[in-house]
């Protein structure tokens, strides 16, 4: 394989692994409600909320700082250097960036963001986490 079809293969891994994120950050949440209230005990595990936790906290201090996301910078250097316009490569790159590059201010993402960030640390303090070492903590009320 040539090395500009290995860049634009691991542009589109990039691409995915970006997508996963945004999955895991939107999902993370939602399961975790749900969970609660319905009792579903991994929910309270200690690593996965405080992986949900950093991934949303980077999210939103990258936001505040205007810095793009290593992730999108990876795979734009990736597709250049294979010889690419950026986003022009693909059907998986041309449609998975549809769904995360959306189109608006910069200051409406890193609203979004900070209240997203909000609902998840509130979270933490409504469902509690597990503590690290296998203690038990009483469910919340």
């Amino acid at each position: 394989m040539d090395p500009s079809t290995l860049r634009l293969l691991a542009a589109d891994a990039i691409l995915f692994l970006h997508l996963a994120v945004v999955v895991f950050n939107v999902t993370g949440l939602l399961l975790v409600l749900v969970g609660a209230a319905y009792g579903w005990s991994w929910v309270r595990n200690p690593w996965f909320r405080s992986i949900h936790l950093g991934t949303i906290a980077m999210v939103v201090l990258q936001s505040w700082l205007g810095a793009r996301c290593p992730l999108t910078s990876l795979e734009m250097e990736l597709r250049a250097g294979a010889g690419e316009a950026v986003y022009a490569g693909s059907f998986v790159s041309h449609w998975l960036s549809a769904l995360l590059y959306i189109e608006a201010p910069p200051w409406a993402f890193t609203l979004v963001y900070t209240a997203f960030g909000a609902l998840v640390v509130a979270s933490w303090f409504r469902v509690r986490p597990r503590p690290f070492g296998g203690g038990t903590r009483p469910p919340d009320a």
